[in-house]
């Protein structure tokens, strides 16, 4: 397992929400770990998320590979989001 996979998130967020299966798949497949963090209603979050923002996403949800750098803006599929996650 890993700290380096990050998803930032609004409770509220629909999208957000559809990411929530992939981020299961990822952790029973693949035994890897996303930590999640909430920004809607954390400033501290949301300017975290504005620091790793270098692609400008300017929303949710959020990936970013502290590994690679890499970064998925929105929700995604499968396929494109454990390449992000294995770091390819």
């Amino acid at each position: 397992m890993t700290e380096d996979l990050l998803e930032f998130y609004g409770i509220e967020c629909v999208h957000c929400k559809e990411m929530d299966p992939l981020i299961k798949k990822l952790e029973q497949e693949e035994g890897i770990k996303i930590t999640r963090i909430e920004v809607w209603h954390n400033a501290e979050n949301a300017q975290l998320l504005s620091r790793l923002d270098k692609i400008g996403c300017g929303g949710v949800p959020f990936c970013f590979n502290k590994k690679t750098g890499k970064a998925l803006c929105g929700s995604t599929d499968w396929e494109t989001f454990k390449k992000w996650a294995m770091g390819k």
